[in-house]
């Protein structure tokens, strides 16, 4: 085995890695390890609205990556020249992009609740979750770092 094919293997298997590892999810009660230990603005209020929605994952660049350079390697394996590789890396993106969806599903199920603060301001935010979680005048509380907001009741 060459030296190429095996630092070529290596990536595989580490991208692979990724494409497991890159599932999120934006649960009021799931926390990423980069989440912890930071100070979160808390504001109070009441539900106003709440309806049920889908959240769409996007798809994932790494399993499309990955199926491209093994979808090469096949093409060079099964075939010679420019035109086997090119129709393996194409082919091969495909049916990466089509696998790292699968593995972290392309829909989720989820809730868009709309609180109006104790300022009166109307907020809304979309999050995992059912409409069965809340009632239209619970007491909440909106918590936000910055990038991730998340309502909890109280």
């Amino acid at each position: 085995m060459s030296i190429t094919r095996t630092v070529t293997t290596i990536c595989l298997l580490s991208a692979t890695l990724l494409i497991t590892s890159c599932a999120s999810t934006s649960s009021p009660n799931t926390f990423s390890n980069n989440q912890t230990g930071r100070a979160q603005t808390v504001q109070m209020g009441s539900v106003y609205a709440v309806r049920d929605v889908t959240i769409q994952n996007a798809p994932s660049r790494v399993g499309t990556a990955t199926g491209a350079v093994l979808g090469g390697i096949a093409g060079s394996t099964l075939g010679s020249g420019s035109r086997a590789n090119a129709a393996g890396a194409v082919g091969g993106a495909v049916v990466g992009g089509a696998a790292a969806n699968a593995i972290t599903g392309s829909n989720s199920a989820g809730v868009e609740i709309t609180v109006r603060l104790e300022n009166n301001q109307l907020i809304s935010v979309v999050q995992a979750g059912s409409s069965n979680e809340f009632r239209v005048g619970d007491a909440v509380r909106v918590t936000s770092d910055g990038q991730t907001t998340r309502v909890v009741r109280n």
